[in-house]
């Protein structure tokens, strides 16, 4: 979803991601995972039709980095291996599931984990669909 934030030539999907964004940044209970970090900053200089340059897309996640971010330690990459197994997602996923896990967050936004899919205690939501 943060990468469609960002990016202007994704249309309707741009226009929606983007106000969820504003959103979540004006609400207390907006956060993110550094494993979200690096995938947005992979993804905005390497894979979106307009790229972002270095410099910017560094400012992008200075600027992101300022919302609450869980940073993972050994015990959280075995809960959520141990997660991944259970729930059959990948490394990459069970980690940010757990990152929102950890950092309180009952919703985690997301268009490919699945609509209402509940995964230890968070609940993930896709803004690209209509409830």
């Amino acid at each position: 979803m943060l990468l469609y934030a960002y990016d202007k030539a994704a249309g309707q999907r741009h226009e929606r991601a983007a106000q969820l964004v504003q959103r979540l940044a004006a609400d207390p209970r907006g956060a993110l995972s550094v494993q979200v970090l690096q995938e947005f900053y992979v993804n905005v200089t390497r894979k979106i039709e307009q790229t972002l340059d270095h410099a910017t897309a560094v400012a992008r996640v200075r600027a992101l980095s300022r919302w609450p971010t869980h940073v993972p330690r050994g015990g959280d990459v075995i809960m959520a291996a141990e997660s991944a197994a259970r729930a059959q997602l990948s490394s990459w996923d069970a980690m940010i599931v757990r990152s929102a896990s950890v950092l309180g967050c009952p919703t985690l936004w997301s268009e490919d984990l699945g609509q209402g899919r509940r995964v230890d205690d968070v609940v993930v939501r896709n803004s690209f669909l209509d409830d």
